[in-house]
């Protein structure tokens, strides 16, 4: 499963609010919603968040495997 927790970690250490990054950044507000239903993004957007935030792609999300059964 992919996780986003490390994106809304890298905000908040970076002083960003999802409200900047719609309303300055452009980004849609269906991005953010998809995220926080750890739902899929495109790279393209996953490029978009990496350069507003100028992070890696490790500081947006994970990868949680499953657990065994």
């Amino acid at each position: 499963m992919i996780s986003y927790q490390p994106f809304y970690d890298t905000l908040y250490k970076k002083n960003i609010t999802e409200y900047a990054l719609i309303y300055k950044f452009g980004l849609p507000a269906n991005t953010i919603h998809r995220m926080k239903h750890n739902k899929p993004i495109t790279t393209t957007t996953l490029d978009t968040l990496c350069e507003i935030l100028q992070c890696r792609v490790e500081d947006i999300l994970e990868y949680i495997p499953p657990k065994d059964i």
